[in-house]
This record gives C-alpha cells, sequence and structure tokens, in this order.
C-alpha cells in the first residue's frame, strides 16, 4: 500500500457541530508495512474539558492550559501530512473535527478518508466487535500506551490497517492493496467483498 497518516482526535464532545473542540491529535505515517513518523499534541482551544471526559482521556484542564493554540497545531500537523492519503478508526468522527479545525484556520479541508472500522467490519466480521481496543486484542496488535489517548490510538488504528491489509493479500492472494481497494470495501457489504476485489483486480 502507498504511505498513509493515520490520524487521532482527543475531543472535548461528540460534534464540532455541537460546539466541541478538538484537546489532542496524533498522525501517524505508515510506509513499507511500518510506522516511520509521528506526530502529537496537545491543542488549547479555549474551551473546558467536561469532567467524565477528562476521566476518560485522562487529559485535564490544565494541560490543555498550558498546551499550545489549536491553530498552531492544526497548522503544524497540516504540514505532517501534506498529501498523504488519511485513515482514521470511526473516520465519520475524526474527519468532521479535521474539517472543522482546519476551516477555522483557513485551510482545504475536503479530503477523503478510509475507515480502518469500517474496513475491519467486512474483513472481519468474526470479531467480538470493531472498537479499536477489542479489534487490538483479537488480532493481538501491538499497544502502547493509553486508550482514549491521540497518539496510543492512532499507533493502534495504524497497527489495524497493516493488520487488515494483510489479512487480505492472504485472503484474496493479492500482489498488494491499495488505498482505493480499502474505499471500494469499506462502501461495499460484507457479502459483495470477493466481488469488490476481483473488481479492483
Amino acid at each position: 500500500m502507498e504511505p498513509v497518516v493515520v490520524i487521532d482526535f482527543e475531543t472535548t464532545g461528540l460534534s464540532p457541530d455541537h460546539g466541541a473542540r478538538a484537546t489532542e491529535i496524533a498522525a501517524v505515517l505508515v510506509r513499507d508495512g511500518h510506522v516511520v513518523d509521528r506526530y502529537q499534541s496537545l491543542m488549547n482551544a479555549g474551551q473546558r474539558i467536561p469532567a467524565f471526559i477528562q476521566g476518560l482521556t485522562g487529559i485535564t484542564n490544565t494541560m490543555i492550559r498550558q498546551a499550545p493554540p489549536a491553530a498552531q497545531v492544526m497548522a503544524e500537523v497540516a504540514d505532517f501530512v501534506g498529501d498523504y492519503p488519511l485513515v482514521a478508526h470511526n473516520a465519520s468522527f475524526d474527519r468532521k473535527f479535521w474539517q472543522a479545525e482546519l476551516a477555522r484556520i483557513g485551510y482545504q479541508t475536503d479530503r477523503a478518508f478510509v475507515c480502518s472500522m469500517l474496513v475491519a467490519r467486512r474483513v472481519l466480521p468474526e470479531a467480538p466487535n470493531h472498537k479499536l481496543g477489542t479489534l487490538a486484542t483479537y488480532a493481538d496488535l501491538p499497544v502502547g500506551g493509553r486508550h482514549h489517548r491521540a497518539l496510543a490510538d492512532a499507533e493502534m488504528a495504524a497497527h489495524l490497517t497493516l493488520f487488515l491489509e494483510r489479512s487480505l493479500v492472504e485472503r484474496f492472494r493479492l500482489g498488494a492493496v491499495s488505498y482505493a481497494l480499502l474505499q471500494r470495501i469499506q462502501r461495499a457489504s460484507r457479502s459483495r467483498i470477493s466481488e469488490c476485489v476481483q473488481g479492483y483486480a
């Protein structure tokens, strides 16, 4: 697969449409089957973090007050990502924050995403569920750091993406798996993966 960047946000709430802001972002560059570079930063968007989210993530209001401004962090991570294709687990969530936070600083936001959760639902239907932590345990993936922190989750999603790629190569005897194929698979039904792969090949 061509190089991709896997991203993960921690936030103050579920949706920027309801006023939530990002508190942390991580971006992990995957090339030739390995994580080769990383970007991670807390960010101060000037919004308090609810107590239950502080408990979930371990990110406190004190930490955010000391973090760099959200505009600075988003400019830096946009430079890190460049033109690489993007992947996220539950990408509909992360894509909304990616678009909203970049729009605040006047950056282009119209980017395609592959969702590792949607791909996993089609490739690993037998998994107990398709939450990131469950899939990491199911596939015996490397886990480094606390769940619900951006870098740990981005790296888990990166390892999951590589696992899904290997699974597809072995199952369908493919020479390689492209980003475009993952996009096709995430839109296909479980019962039509074979057709999807054959149509791609």
